[in-house]
């Protein structure tokens, strides 16, 4: 399995020539090489995790995928074929293997309402959790996607996040809003944090990729 982070919370996941695209937003740059995108995850309805541009792009590319998103998106998104997912639900997307967590993005603010929001664990391998802290089934995650920087996001809840979790490799993703000091102020916690249970960081920037 390869991992490749794109901007802010965009995720490429690719094996034996299948991708799976996760959160193409507001802050990602068009991605390109499509015609192997077998199916797309949307963890929540906000414009930084999905766009109609991005939709179009990856449904003309592909001539139609799934895509995987909470009742929100299927609201939000009303012109597109929207799978509904909830936490607890498990897909078959060959050669991927979808779990589903959550249920709730983290709050922002009291005047803003609250959204739909899962999580989704890929082949038991790779973790993200959307705008949440929605933890997995059990620990000892292989590569955790930790959210850097939010309007709704508090580094030192980040950090317990990743304790957490107990992730054997960790990266930061959700971080386009920050300043290049404040990103790597938070990658540092996020390190603390994976270090504690014997794991350790990843430094990604949109375009680098980790195997596994």
């Amino acid at each position: 399995m390869r991992v490749t982070k794109f901007e802010h919370a965009a995720l490429r996941v690719d094996i034996a020539g299948s991708t799976l695209l996760i959160d193409p937003g507001s802050f990602t740059r068009p991605l390109e090489d499509l015609g192997s995108v077998v199916g797309v995850v949307l963890t929540h309805e906000h414009p930084d995790h999905w766009t109609p541009d991005h939709l179009d792009r990856i449904l003309k590319a592909t001539g139609g995928v799934p895509i995987l998103a909470p009742e929100g998106v299927a609201r939000a998104a009303a012109g597109y074929d929207i799978t509904v997912v909830s936490p607890g639900d498990t897909v078959e997307l060959e050669p991927f293997h979808l779990e589903f967590f959550g249920g709730r993005h983290e709050v922002i603010h009291s005047s803003i309402p609250v959204v739909d929001n899962v999580g989704v664990l890929v082949n038991d391998t790779l973790y993200y959790p959307g705008d949440s802290y929605a933890v997995p089934k059990g620990s000892d995650v292989p590569l955790l996607a930790a959210p850097v920087g939010a309007p709704w996001l508090k580094i030192g809840e980040a950090m317990d996040f990743v304790l957490a979790v107990k992730p054997r490799r960790v990266f930061g993703t959700h971080d386009m809003t920050l300043s290049v000091a404040g990103r790597d102020m938070g990658r540092a916690r996020l390190q603390w944090a994976a270090e504690q249970n014997g794991g350790e960081l990843v430094v990604l920037d949109p375009g680098d990729a980790v195997d596994l």
